[in-house]
């Protein structure tokens, strides 16, 4: 069942290995709580998408995880970045990503965001606001730059996924409505110091079905071909990102080729670049978050496992009441129990699991928290004055070291 969520991933008499790797090993020797990611399993990713999309710019969510060794490997592999903020620029040409493959999307880019992409040359901007036109206009013109642009469309499509991560609907903040895109599209063409060179949508993520997606690149399509019409030719169709995974047993995530196909249909008369930006379906089962048990505690009615990692660890399940599951890093072929695994941190939304089915476990056994690659560390947190973790890396059995865990005098080295 574990090679499900990951083929790397596999239980070796009793015990728990990645990329043939102990995890036990591991966390004994970087403590707890570890992120542990699998560098095969992201190149094997990123080649999917590139057989399933031939000839398409695969330009990396950096937000999912923003650690420069993982966004060195998908550079490595060829991919461009999507980023949303200049710490993602940052990183992304730190990374070796050339800036010819980078967008960048983000309702609230400031100033100095920009102008450090426009100097950095970067593919072109999502851009999402008609005022975001206007300074990117004004700002070329004082640096004496052409600013290529797409306008990021919003189609009002449902992504059937969790609200909070639904993007395309028509009161999300994110773009500028279709309805209204012809009319954005011919400003932008007014525009001196503006080079409209595509168009983009991105509806939600962690999404499982392609009927969402087939409804807004149609949508996305059309208007191309309307604009198309007019004489505006566009050289970047970007659909987003988004493409779910298995984060539940009986979860069955799409596949790039089955999202590929669907779309062939629709895309196959359009002469622009496709551009994808998969974050979460590269990164978030190439990791699991092992995390050491403290205390167990039954209170009758409520038995709880309590570990070291909590809410500023991986947040998902205390925002989104997301599932993440959880596997005994050693099987001791102990009986199951229904238990809660709690966190250390002061809130009574630190939790990993409720209500979970698990072996019994005891004081320092290790527990793994599995597709924890995306958004885990990423949207990790100093709460409590708790150091952030440490971060390994595991390719065919090396073992690197991309963070070094932190210390209360890193936490605090800014303080005055």
């Amino acid at each position: 069942m574990v090679k499900e969520y990951n083929p790397y991933l596999e239980y070796v008499k009793d015990e728990l290995f990645l990329e043939g790797v102990s995890l036990r090993e591991l966390a004994e020797k970087y403590g707890t709580p570890l992120y542990v990611y699998s560098a095969s399993y992201i190149r094997d990713r990123l080649r999917e998408y590139r057989e399933s999309f031939p000839g398409a710019l695969i330009c990396y969510a950096v937000k999912a995880n923003f650690n420069p060794h993982i966004v060195s490997l998908m550079a490595g592999e060829g991919a461009g970045a999507d980023i949303v903020s200049g710490g993602e620029l940052y990183v992304a040409l730190m990374a070796g990503v050339n800036p010819s493959r980078i967008v960048y999307a983000g309702v609230g880019k400031t100033v100095k965001e920009l102008v450090e992409a426009i100097k950095a040359d970067i593919l072109m901007f999502n851009v999402e606001s008609r005022m975001e036109l206007e300074i990117l206009n004004q700002l070329g013109e004082q640096l004496g730059k052409k600013v290529r642009i797409s306008i990021r469309v919003n189609p009002h499509v449902d992504p059937k996924t969790h609200p909070y991560i639904a993007t395309g609907m028509k009161k999300s903040k994110f773009g500028i409505d279709i309805d209204r895109a012809e009319e954005e599209y011919r400003y932008a063409l007014s525009m001196k110091n503006i080079q409209v060179v595509g168009v983009h949508c991105h509806i939600g993520s962690q999404i499982l079905d392609t009927s969402p997606y087939v409804e807004a690149v149609s949508k996305v399509v059309d208007l191309y071909r309307s604009l198309e019409d007019q004489g505006i030719e566009l050289q970047y169709l970007d659909i987003g990102g988004g493409l779910g995974i298995k984060y539940k047993p009986e979860d069955r995530a799409l596949t790039p080729m089955e999202l590929s196909s669907a779309l062939s249909p629709i895309l196959q008369k359009v002469k622009a670049t496709v551009v994808l930006e998969p974050g979460r379906s590269l990164v978030g089962n190439a990791g699991v978050l092992i995390t050491q048990v403290q205390f167990v505690k039954d209170k009758g009615e409520k038995h709880f496992v309590i570990v070291d990692a909590g809410m500023n660890d991986l947040i998902r399940p205390a925002i989104y009441d997301a599932y993440h599951h959880i596997l005994p890093v050693v099987k001791r072929g102990r009986p199951s129990i229904v238990t809660d695994v709690v966190g250390p941190i002061c809130e009574t939304g630190d939790f990993l699991a409720k209500d979970r089915q698990l072996e019994e476990v005891g004081r320092g056994d290790y527990l793994a928290v599995l597709s924890a690659g995306a958004y885990g560390f990423a949207m990790s947190s100093h709460y409590n004055v708790r150091p952030r973790a440490c971060e390994v890396l595991v390719d065919r059995g090396y073992v690197r070291v991309i963070r070094e865990r932190e210390d209360y005098q890193y936490i605090l080295s800014k303080s005055s």
